[in-house]
């Protein structure tokens, strides 16, 4: 501070030896007489039903009428409006078909829904249903069911104070084909345009007892980044939820999916993100299973192969079978019950699920203020609306919101504060698309070290010219916690500045950039929460999961086995990843993580999208009961790795016989596979390791797609 004020002096009587200060000048001599006045307002819309002790709706109230406090604090309503909508309003006449050419309507695809002004209510008492078609989660049978439903209730359940709107999300975007609309032989025209099948085959792949030979649908798009389906599918709807957040009405969206699953690799911020995007609009999601009531045989129906491993023998691909169906209900769920709406799930009438979200909005009034604490800081603001008339009445209303979020002009403590704010949210923040991989090695009878790689698309980085040469800055912090007691058991913090030469800086928009961690953990199960952060931008991307370090001790019945790494990358430490150990805790890292052998560094891939034109390699480690002179004198434990495609075997490698490393700690056998895949064509495999134990009889079996793309010029 002392320096501060120093600096300070020096340049007020720098200026004084110049120019003569005026006093009660408000501006700079010799500046524009231009004044520029800047003021941020967060306008805050609410919805809120009344109704008497007798359920009937309250009409005839007035601003003064309700109470409404933000945090405590007491806000003042602006604006008042009632919304009455019965009930049992009449349907619409019958719908008449009309001759018009269908392919017009494709013309009309769009990405915005028209926008409404604060105080102008142009949706005034009208119901509002967004019909959003997720084509990349529906198979055609599915798709046809959907498109029936929708065709039904338009032609027969839709009244005269509906309007209905119709999204699709296909080929990695959300299409607006009709805004909000009461001509109903336009919303069927709209409808028929909708091509059977088209948009399948991006569904979530699972990599389980239940899909040893299923072909793997990754859903491509020219970038290896687009393998994570399901994060996709969740910020489709969150861009939807954002369109109809210009609108002040209560909003349903009807969403149309065969399951939405979260599996343990899936980025749980993304979901949080989009329910808490869907609060901030006012957006109640009403999700509809299209599968309806599924009668499903135990190893699955005929869509896919038989797993044809040890699995459909003791039961666990039946168990492997059924949760991932009712994994795909739960999510489901949690998207309805968290924003307001009700999912349909099990039921073959998918009308009915539209029909509930038409019954669910009735008479109520929007109220609008400014919020008196303007911060965008994502944090949670408390809503709390009472009403003085009648003094029985029941009120419904969203019970707050998260407040928006913005990066300006901090200062390096400003920064930090503002990171570890994020890591905190509740509303993670999804700017930057973030990807993680974590393994986990064991170390010795109780302690595994679990290795960490973090992938960023460097095309969503901005890079920034200074002194001459390109650098692109990013801050990384993370934290893992215990589920259970929710302890914080381990973090990280690091930033990176990358100089990148003119070549790189040009490949950055093609190539992703990856950084790399490690921990040592016990057996349990853990959460990881983990942020990078644009240092030029302020974007922020966030990652957040569940894992589970097994307890390889008590593994009786199979081959105790590490993570299985794929790589497409052996480099010297020098030039690996950007690493957040350093000095002393780097050298230790190195002692310990079995993905650095003879100064080299095997590169785990995360998005498991390879090049043809270098070696595939596969490493695990598999860990004996005995230690010392015990498992020296053990058979050889034995392993290969096989690939398969439309549910052939097109590779198998030699097997692999090596004797375990007897060491006072652990007995653990290194298995490492270099795999030339030149001769193999472009595609999507399914790449199965198989460990073998020839003195106790026990195998264990890996598997889990991935994909080879020829090797660009």
């Amino acid at each position: 501070m002392r320096s501060f004020l120093q600096l300070l002096t020096l340049v007020c009587l720098g200026s004084a030896s110049c120019i003569a200060q005026t006093i009660g000048q408000n501006k700079a001599p010799g500046s524009s007489d231009t004044l520029t006045l800047s003021v941020r307002t967060q306008l805050v819309v609410e919805a809120v039903t009344v109704r008497d002790k007798d359920g009937k709706p309250v009409e005839g109230l007035t601003a003064n009428d309700f109470t409404l406090t933000e945090n405590g604090i007491p806000q003042k309503i602006r604006f008042c409006e009632h919304q009455s909508l019965p009930s049992t309003a009449e349907p619409l006449p019958a719908a008449t078909p009309k001759e018009e050419s269908l392919t017009i309507y494709k013309r009309l695809t769009r990405t915005q829904l028209a926008p409404e002004a604060a105080e102008n209510l142009r949706y005034k008492d009208r119901r509002l249903l967004a019909l959003y078609f997720d084509m990349s989660a529906m198979p055609p049978g599915d798709q046809l069911r959907a498109l029936s439903a929708a065709e039904k209730f338009i032609r027969t359940q839709m009244t005269s104070v509906d309007l209905v709107s119709i999204l699709r999300y296909q080929g990695g975007s959300v299409d607006v084909l009709q805004d909000f609309s009461a001509d109903r032989n336009r919303l069927l025209s709209i409808l028929e345009t909708l091509v059977i099948g088209e948009g399948q085959g991006s569904v979530d792949s699972i990599d389980d007892a239940s899909s040893a030979d299923t072909g793997a649908a990754f859903g491509q798009d020219d970038s290896e980044f687009n393998v994570f389906n399901t994060d996709r599918q969740l910020s489709a709807l969150q861009t939807a939820a954002g369109m109809l957040g210009g609108l002040n009405e209560k909003k349903s969206l009807i969403y149309f999916a065969s399951g939405l699953r979260l599996s343990g690799t899936d980025n749980q911020a993304q979901l949080h993100a989009t329910v808490d995007a869907a609060i901030r609009a006012g957006v109640s999601f009403w999700p509809i299973d299209a599968r309806g009531l599924v009668a499903a045989a135990p190893l699955g129906d005929a869509t896919q192969g038989s797993p044809g491993n040890q699995g459909m023998y003791s039961g666990t691909a039946a168990q492997a079978n059924t949760a991932n169906f009712q994994q795909s209900q739960d999510t489901l769920f949690s998207l309805a019950g968290d924003t307001g709406g009700k999912a349909l799930l099990d039921y073959n009438d998918l009308t009915r699920g539209i029909v509930n979200a038409q019954q669910a909005i009735s008479d109520y009034y929007i109220l609008e203020y400014y919020a008196t604490n303007a911060t965008l800081d994502g944090r949670f603001r408390k809503i709390k609306v009472t009403v003085n008339k009648p003094a029985d009445a029941k009120l419904d209303f969203r019970q707050g919101y998260y407040a928006g979020k913005e990066f300006g002009k901090f200062n390096v403590a400003d920064k930090e504060r503002q990171l570890e704010d994020a890591l905190m949210l509740e509303d993670p923040i999804t700017e930057l698309t973030v990807a993680m991989e974590i393994n986990y090695f064991q170390l010795n009878r109780a302690e595994y070290f679990v290795p960490i790689v973090v992938k960023i698309p460097g095309r969503e980085l901005a890079l920034a010219k200074k002194g001459g040469a390109e650098h692109t800055l990013i801050d990384f912090v993370g934290e893992i916690k215990d589920i259970y007691g929710g302890n914080t058991v381990s973090n990280v913090r690091d930033n990176v500045n990358i100089k990148l030469t003119d070549a790189t800086a040009a490949e950055l928009a093609n190539r992703p950039i990856e950084y790399e961690s490690g921990f040592t953990l016990l057996p349990g199960k853990y959460t990881i929460k983990f942020l990078a952060r644009d240092n030029e931008t302020g974007r922020i991307g966030t990652y957040q999961t569940n894992f589970v370090i097994p307890n390889l001790n008590r593994e009786t019945q199979r081959v105790p086995v590490s993570s299985v790494v794929l790589s497409g990358q052996r480099v010297d430490l020098k030039d690996a990843l950007y690493d957040a150990m350093k000095g002393k805790d780097a050298a230790k890292a190195a002692a310990v993580n079995p993905l650095i052998v003879d100064g080299r560094k095997l590169i785990p891939s995360v998005t498991r999208v390879f090049n043809k034109g270098r070696e595939l390699y596969v490493y695990l480690q598999a860990y004996e009961e005995g230690t010392g002179q015990a498992a020296a004198t053990s058979k050889p434990i034995v392993a290969y790795v096989s690939f398969y495609r439309d549910h052939v075997k097109v590779f198998e490698t030699q097997p692999l016989a090596i004797t375990s490393a007897a060491t006072a700690k652990l007995a653990t056998t290194p298995l490492s596979f270099n795999i030339a895949v030149s001769q193999l064509p472009p595609g999507e495999y399914d790449c199965q390791v198989t460990i073998l134990d020839p003195t106790s009889g026990k195998a264990t079996f890996w598997n889990a797609p991935l994909k080879f793309v020829q090797q660009h010029p």
